[in-house]
């Protein structure tokens, strides 16, 4: 007598365990065909991304935003460690006047003395914005960028403070902004992953960083860590017909292993990263080939110097992807470490040596979205997870974590240009002039991206989340 084993669909195992192989193959082949059909019918704009609308076929497809975007991608550039936002994008005078002073705010309960920056600042462009001068080449785009200089946030440690900035939680897993993007807009290159996170060094808090969490696993970011060669065992020593044949076999297989798991998302990302690898074999290659680009496009991202060079690559990468319809790029500056920005002793030299890799990439970026009409839906983000004191740290000439009142900037996308918004006190202790917190920053790049940040909620273990939690409020003063 047959028994059908547990959970399985009456009649499926008997016959598939009947079934030859020839007549299997016969039976499976257009398996893989129906459901391509089916992701095509479901890339026709649908309503915004809702965990009470029914997903469609492919996760991936491109949604209606819940109103008209003014971005429609994202490159974020974080910079590890936390920049110092008195040495960089916001002016002290006070610190020069009073340096070796002592604070006249306590820091973990101790009386520290003040530092003064450095470097010097001058104002540029015709917006008249004062920027370091760590940051030559970034000056001369000044007026492209809306310069933040009140951002809070809550965590001064890095591991909490980058998964807030990266998550909108510090403790627990949640899904990544880039995540939560790809998942309300799909992607506009079913070619290419829609979320690409690039760093060539170890990342604090690893795959958190960009991880979907409890969002269906095909919103998570591909990581890229080799440069030279991003993305590998694409090809096999098997033709493209012969994988074609295969996958179509493993997918009907597959599709009775997914009947009774239709909870479970981590089946449905396996196979479709499947045929997206095997989509990927042609599209891949020449979105991450730099091969072709000009020696002058080369020389703007500062390819051909040994120090800008690895950014220089990370930067012209992301204007490749964007290019070609991938809707979140994650950029991590990882030279030399997970955090190199984290000048606790050595601030001259540490930021010396970040902004000078950092630096001319950066501007090249900018220079080159903006002459491709890239730049107007293209949202441009920079920062790291916090900032730093206005104090000196020991005696070392460094400065500790700040979370009180730091320092980002923005570009494209819909942002005023050639502004700053916001103040930190004469010291740059605290923000005391429209404080913007992670989660308005949060609320504001969905807002741009034409998402209501509490109307992209997605329904797990028992309530409805979201990125911004229960917080966030867009930033109306930074939008054009």
């Amino acid at each position: 007598m047959w028994i059908e084993p547990p959970g399985m669909t009456p009649g499926i195992a008997r016959s598939a365990d009947l079934m030859t192989r020839r007549a299997l193959l016969r039976r499976s082949g257009g398996g893989f065909g129906a459901l391509a059909l089916a992701a095509l019918l479901a890339e026709e704009p649908g309503s915004a991304s809702e965990s009470k609308v029914a997903a469609p076929v492919d996760p991936l497809a491109v949604k209606r935003s819940h109103f008209a975007a003014t971005a429609r991608r994202v490159i974020f550039l974080f910079m590890p460690g936390g920049p110092s936002q008195v040495d960089t994008f916001d002016p002290k005078p006070r610190l020069t006047q009073d340096d070796g002073k002592p604070s006249p705010k306590l820091y973990l309960g101790q009386q520290r003395s003040l530092l003064a920056s450095p470097w010097k600042f001058q104002q540029h462009g015709a917006s008249g914005l004062a920027v370091s001068e760590l940051f030559p080449h970034t000056a001369k785009r000044v007026d492209d960028l809306c310069v933040i200089r009140s951002m809070v946030t809550d965590d001064p440690n890095h591991p909490g403070g980058c998964l807030l900035m990266h998550t909108g939680e510090r403790v627990s897993s949640r899904p990544s902004l880039g995540a939560w993007v790809t998942y309300g807009l799909g992607t506009e290159n079913r070619n290419l992953p829609g979320f690409v996170a690039i760093g060539p060094g170890p990342i604090i808090e690893g795959s958190r960083q960009y991880g979907a969490s409890f969002l269906p696993a095909a919103y998570q970011g591909t990581f890229v860590s080799n440069l030279d060669q991003p993305l590998q065992n694409l090809t096999g020593p098997v033709s493209r017909d012969h994988q074609r044949r295969e996958l179509d076999a493993l997918g009907r297989l597959n599709e009775l292993h997914r009947a009774n798991r239709a909870d479970d998302s981590r089946l449905s990302a396996r196979i479709d990263a499947f045929e997206l690898a095997y989509r990927m074999q042609v599209a891949a290659p020449e979105a991450f080939s730099l091969a072709g680009e000009t020696a002058a496009t080369a020389q703007m991202y500062g390819l051909d110097q040994p120090k800008t060079e690895t950014f220089g690559k990370q930067c012209l990468l992301a204007r490749r992807l964007v290019e070609r319809g991938v809707r979140f790029v994650q950029l991590y500056h990882t030279t030399g470490g997970f955090q190199p920005w984290d000048q606790h002793s050595d601030l001259k030299g540490g930021h010396e040596k970040n902004a000078l890799a950092t630096d001319l990439p950066i501007a090249g970026l900018l220079h080159d979205l903006k002459q491709r009409g890239l730049l107007d839906d293209t949202l441009v983000i920079w920062g790291g997870e916090f900032g730093r004191t206005p104090a000196r740290e020991g005696t070392a000439n460094g400065r500790d974590h700040h979370p009180f009142g730091f320092t980002m900037w923005l570009a494209g996308g819909g942002i005023k240009s050639g502004m700053a918004y916001g103040a930190t006190d004469e010291f740059g202790w605290d923000a005391i002039e429209n404080p913007v917190h992670v989660h308005d920053l949060h609320a504001t790049i969905l807002h741009l991206l034409g998402l209501d940040h509490e109307r992209l909620t997605y329904r797990f273990a028992g309530r409805e989340f979201r990125l911004t939690d229960v917080y966030g409020n867009v930033v109306d003063g930074i939008l054009a």
